[in-house]
């Protein structure tokens, strides 16, 4: 498998040369990011070596190259998921793809449902720490030494440095960020309200069907990440209306413009 990962790698260094040191993985709605990169190169997924297409609405299934004022930066418009039967390998393939390349730092992003009774829809979210509750994980098997350590420490899943930097960049851009706990579940289905009561009891903040998995892939390889949750809606049982796909991507472009100015403000921040 590394040698596929490799291939993978050796493309984007064909295509866009040398890595960025930022990448950022962007989830349900939240694609139009890329629209405020300057000078912007863009691949499709298909193109690249044994990478896998989306199919999942409001994923785009491109990667984007292009800067933040002067800040150059990799954007995956789009994430394979476990419930539309892909594997794991599969599922944090972008993530050991970037590491491979030479992304150093990376933001992923999602959508997600608040539990947390503080929050609102639309909030912007920090994540502090994660729960997996997938029931699986991208380590399991033997190890790939070439990318990292059998046994990774998780102390620090999110880099409290960049969390910090985000906290910051959204004070001074005037957008607000608050902080939680994500759970990552299988998916596809939504939760039911016993569910949430339970994840509510076990501490976690937010819920949703990805993420935690791709954190566990770039902590394995030594990257830095931060992950920022979108809040789309409020987890079942905390309202009457029924849970909907649509409500998630259309909640997502009113967040725009603030998930936009955030990052824009975040990723010339974060470089050393």
């Amino acid at each position: 498998m590394i040698l596929k990962l490799k291939e993978s790698a050796d493309y984007l260094t064909r295509h866009f040369g040398t890595a960025p040191e930022v990448g950022v993985i962007l989830g349900s709605g939240l694609g139009n990011f890329v629209t405020k990169l300057s000078t912007p190169n863009s691949l499709s997924y298909e193109a690249i070596p044994h990478f896998k297409t989306t199919s999942v609405e409001g994923h785009n299934g491109l990667l984007t190259l292009g800067n933040i004022g002067k800040t150059p930066v990799i954007a995956c418009q789009g994430r394979i998921h476990a419930y539309e039967g892909h594997s794991m390998d599969e599922v944090v393939w972008q993530v050991r793809t970037l590491g491979l390349w030479g992304v150093k730092k990376l933001i992923i992003t999602n959508a997600a449902g608040g539990i947390n009774s503080a929050y609102r829809p639309g909030d912007l979210v920090a994540i502090t720490d994660h729960i997996n509750l997938t029931g699986t994980n991208p380590l399991i098997g033997p190890n790939l030494q070439d990318l990292g350590p059998r046994f990774p420490d998780m102390t620090e899943a999110y880099a409290a440095k960049l969390r910090e930097i985000l906290i910051k960049a959204g004070q001074q851009c005037n957008v607000p960020v608050k902080s939680g706990i994500y759970c990552g579940l299988m998916g596809p289905v939504y939760e039911t309200p016993a569910e949430i009561r339970m994840l509510k009891t076990i501490g976690a903040d937010l819920v949703g069907m990805s993420t935690v998995n791709e954190v566990i892939a770039a902590n394995h390889m030594g990257l830095q990440t931060l992950g920022i949750s979108c809040v789309t809606n409020l987890a079942a049982g905390f309202s009457a209306q029924k849970l909907d796909h649509q409500e998630v991507k259309e909640q997502a472009l009113l967040t725009m413009d603030r998930f936009t100015r955030l990052l824009c403000e975040t990723i010339p921040m974060i470089i050393d």
